[in-house]
């Protein structure tokens, strides 16, 4: 599975009619922890059990600071991470202690695994 790259343009029609659970991963090319996160995160994205029930996404807030913006108060430091669900935030994460298992234990629940 490909990670969906999020621009202004394409927000509404990838995330916001998704019919899946979509997970928005908001970095920026300067910052330490989600550079760090980055190859956990596209390899949650290539698991099996997610295919179908899960769309994985990533914004690159360097480019695309108008989806950053939209967001707010959702994106208020990088990394974060916003859940949407029947094109609706149902949750997000962030920090610098954000780790992949607490990623990952969120997309579970939010997806019914």
């Amino acid at each position: 599975m490909s990670i969906t790259e999020i621009t202004k343009d394409n927000f509404e029609s990838e995330i916001t009619n998704s019919p899946v659970l979509a997970v928005l991963d908001f970095w920026g090319p300067g910052c330490g922890p989600c550079m760090a996160l980055m190859p956990k995160y596209h390899a949650l994205a290539d698991t099996p059990k997610y295919d179908g029930r899960v769309k994985f996404c990533s914004v690159d807030t360097s480019r695309n600071r108008r989806v950053a913006m939209m967001l707010r108060p959702a994106v208020m430091g990088l990394p974060a991470f916003v859940f949407y669900k029947n094109g609706h935030e149902a949750a997000r994460l962030g920090g610098n202690n954000l780790t992949i298992e607490t990623i990952t234990a969120k997309v579970n629940e939010l997806a019914g695994l």
